[in-house]
């Protein structure tokens, strides 16, 4: 029953509402009616799809978003347009009946579905998909794009720079998680750091199917994204080669990886694909109720990325190329375009103004020639559009020499960045080897030569869709030249997907089987076979490619461990998660554990917390919450004879992460390790005179160290590894100690790494130095008096610290192991 009721909101968000608006006895309704049912059906869904994000963003934006509130907007939709229409919502007898072409795109489908799933188990915080996700879930469960986070308005003012101190910034006061802006602390409003269309259908997921559904999300916008690219790439360059661009686009490994991977791109292939293809209808083949739709997608993808201004940009030239081809832009695009625009202006300057911020910034420091020239292009391109029932025929007649002069330039910048840009001056690297890049590990050389080739064979088609061949290409020159992104793993590969990668497979697709028909001669035959070919032979290098990728789901395993820590937190407990600024990621469970799973947790902002804020702090929170908690693997400088710590619980796991070369192609799976120690703030303890100080490295030392490295187990010896300058905070020291001794060992350093020196300093002052040999062995300083006198003095433990030249097994050895590591440390004891 749960699957039907699940199947039935789907079909009510995602197919009924554009269903019901592609039927509207109006703007010559038979016209669209005769194109292809599975592109009336694609139509469907896509306006669905609009609409009832559009639905979501205005409901929370008004914080007023709820699931059953969607449903009922998406129901009254269907029965608006019912009434509107009176009834009339029947395509008749002008509606073209279903063919085996039909059968293509579900072929697509089906390939996606094998390709796209299970999707990764991304949820926690520290990088882009966590922060897409948990602003999804937020959606979802608060109902706005800016939350009120009732545990920032609590936190006193006094304590505020231990967890979130003011940047000094006036579009934002600090940080809440990495990825969600504090905007006010007194009235504790958060926002997520991207533009919130893709969170919103993250939301919609989570309605229909909890985190399952918030999960697949991405793999849906993927499959849609094949669907968008088959559909607008059949229409210009035939349907043989829009089945072939989709079915490549969906065996490359970046669309695999990012299929499974939260991230904006895939929806933004989406929908700018459909907004190209809908410009398409309403500007070549004038039809008219098209052109609100591609004004109204391309208005929405603002809400989406900020990027996709190039895509703006690329319609507005295909717009002033049509212009000088004899066509005039539709009012009805224009106006509607420039309505969405104005509200995606007032929310990128509002609740979005950081995020906003950035490219503001950038173009406020252009030189004066550059904005200058800005601004002309955009006038005359503006004046195009807006009289282009007054171009001279001699301009409609340039006009036709345009494409050759695109494909000319094309070819040349390939050429330039594909042989001879390299890095010099302040060119970085990874900008100049962007098309190599792109070229050789994932798309080829022979698929690269193939899209110039169908580029020229389409400049006699140019005029059929102008704007999805300029938005390519300027897709292509702007992200080529600079990528932003360094190429580390498949990050800067994001920057490929939505429209670079697409468009160069529909031109390499349109060289091979543009103008295949089933041949009646040898010869005939023997050229489509090599046509066909070479799509397979393509294929077959992307099948095996990205065969790891298909069985690989990133992080598998987390959700139920995150889960599992969520049930050991109360309700009205309070969670301290260890400072960003240490050698752990364990901060990043803090973002799911408070939204996703509704803990009341802080993250420490410094890794060395002022103790006596802390105990104020901790003296406050002991009344308003029931525990107050503290979550750490390792590297906060915490302990304090101002209050007491026990420990509760310690984990430790592993979840699949797949490997991250620099400037190469990922190699195989890891192990990214999550270990943590729980622990619960009580009252001081009494110091005992009688007792010293031994400590157990890496046995529930987390509290001591900081600035070490994990966990590790050898030979019987628990131990961490040490950092350039690492930390001890020693919690007894009476006046009457006098040795340090430390059981160390180099962990069998190589000789090209130098050798194993370690200086030692107690509260500040030099104790002694020793070189360290292989082995573990104990190493003992003598502690002056008048220190040990000073040191037990101190209301808060004495720091001990470790400064040694340290080593990188990747560098020295060619491991895979690339910390930079100096000694093991098993124990440490003052007497």
């Amino acid at each position: 029953m749960t699957v039907l009721v699940q199947l039935a909101q789907l079909v009510l968000i995602g197919w009924l509402p554009g269903a019901a608006i592609f039927r509207l006895p109006w703007l010559a309704r038979d016209r669209r009616a005769s194109l292809d049912a599975e592109e009336r059906m694609f139509w469907g869904v896509i306006l669905s799809v609009a609409a009832s994000l559009s639905i979501v963003l205005g409901l929370a934006i008004f914080h007023r978003y709820s699931f059953q509130r969607l449903l009922i907007a998406d129901a009254f939709l269907v029965v608006a347009c019912a009434g509107l229409a009176r009834g009339r919502l029947r395509l008749g007898s002008a509606a073209r009946p279903v063919t085996w072409t039909a059968l293509l795109p579900v072929a697509i489908v089906a390939l996606g579905l094998w390709r796209f799933f299970p999707p990764s188990e991304y949820i926690i915080g520290g990088k882009d998909p966590g922060t897409y996700m948990n602003e999804g879930v937020q959606i979802a469960q608060r109902g706005a794009i800016v939350v009120h986070d009732p545990v920032v308005a609590s936190v006193p003012p006094f304590a505020r720079d231990l967890f979130f101190p003011w940047h000094g910034r006036t579009d934002y006061y600090s940080l809440r998680f990495m990825g969600f802006f504090i905007q006010d602390p007194d009235k504790g409003t958060v926002v997520g750091q991207f533009p919130h269309v893709f969170p919103a259908s993250i939301a919609i997921g989570y309605g229909i199917d909890g985190l399952t559904g918030a999960r697949r999300t991405v793999g849906v916008w993927a499959i849609l994204g094949l669907i968008a690219v088959y559909f607008g790439a059949s229409r210009l360059a035939g349907r043989a080669a829009g089945a072939a661009a989709a079915g490549l686009l969906a065996l490359n490994v970046i669309t695999v990886w990012f299929a499974k991977y939260p991230n904006a791109e895939v929806a933004m292939q989406t929908l700018l694909f459909a907004a190209l293809l809908a410009n398409a209808r309403a500007h070549v083949d004038d039809d008219g109720f098209f052109a609100p739709v591609a004004g109204f997608l391309l208005g929405l993808l603002l809400f989406l990325r900020f990027d996709v201004v190039l895509g703006i940009l690329g319609v507005a030239a295909g717009l002033v190329l049509g212009v000088l081809n004899g066509r005039r832009a539709r009012v009805s695009f224009i106006v509607v375009f420039a309505i969405v625009a104005t509200a995606a202006s007032m929310y990128l300057l509002g609740p979005m103004r950081a995020y906003a911020a950035a490219p503001i910034l950038f173009f406020r420091t252009l030189p004066s020639w550059q904005s200058v020239a800005l601004a002309a292009i955009v006038i005359a391109g503006v004046a195009a559009v807006a009289l282009s029932w007054r171009v001279p025929a001699a301009m409609t007649r340039v006009g036709s020499w345009i494409p050759f002069g695109i494909l000319l330039g094309v070819c040349l910048l390939a050429a330039y960045a594909l042989v001879f840009r390299h890095q010099v001056g302040k060119l970085a690297e990874h900008d100049a080897s962007a098309l190599r890049t792109f070229t050789y590990l994932y798309f080829t050389l022979p698929a690269l030569i193939a899209a110039l080739i169908g580029l020229a064979l389409l400049t006699r088609r140019f005029f059929r869709d102008p704007a999805l061949v300029s938005t390519i290409v300027i897709f292509s020159c702007f992200l080529f030249y600079k990528v932003r992104i360094v190429p580390y793993h498949f990050w800067m590969t994001r920057r490929f997907l939505p429209v670079i990668l697409p468009g160069a497979l529909i031109f390499a697709s349109a060289a091979a089987l543009t103008g295949v028909r089933v041949p009646r001669t040898f010869p005939g035959t023997a050229r489509t076979a090599v046509r066909v070919l070479f799509i397979l032979l393509l294929a077959g290098y992307y099948l095996r490619v990205s065969r790891p990728v298909v069985n690989h789901v990133e992080y598998a395993g987390l959700i139920p461990k995150l889960e599992q820590l969520a049930r050991t937190i109360g309700d009205d407990d309070l969670v301290i998660a260890e400072s960003r600024d240490t050698n752990s990621d364990i901060h990043v469970l803090a973002l799911p554990l408070a939204y996703i799973y509704a803990r009341n947790v802080l993250v420490l902002f410094p890794a060395r917390p002022d103790k006596p804020t802390l105990a104020a702090f901790l003296e406050w929170a002991r009344t308003r919450y029931h525990r107050v908690l503290f979550i750490g693997g390792g590297g906060t400088d915490l302990l304090s004879n101002r209050y007491g710590v026990r420990p509760v619980a310690s984990e430790r796991f592993q979840v699949p992460e797949y490997d991250a070369p620099l400037n190469a192609f990922p190699r195989f799976v890891t192990q990214k390790e999550f270990e943590y120690g729980l622990y619960e703030f009580t009252d001081a303890e009494p110091v005992n005179e009688d007792s010293g100080f031994d400590l157990d490295i890496g046995v529930r030392d987390d509290l001591h160290v900081v600035r070490f490295h994990a966990k590790e187990v050898t030979d019987g010896h628990t131990f961490r590894w040490t950092g350039a300058q690492s930390y001890v905070s020693i919690t007894r020291l009476l006046p009457s100690s006098r040795e340090l001794t430390l059981w160390l060992s180099n962990g069998g350093r190589p000789p090209a790494a130098g050798p194993a020196e370690v200086s030692v300093f107690l509260q500040g002052q030099m104790v002694g130095s020793a070189v360290v040999d292989s082995g573990f062995r104990p190493y003992t300083f003598v502690i002056p008096s008048d220190l040990a006198a000073r040191a037990a003095a101190s209301r808060d433990p004495v720091e001990l610290r470790l400064v040694t030249p340290t080593w990188n097994p990747h560098n020295v050895l060619g491991t895979a192991d690339d910390r930079n590591i100096g000694l093991m440390v098993d124990r440490v004891a003052v007497r």
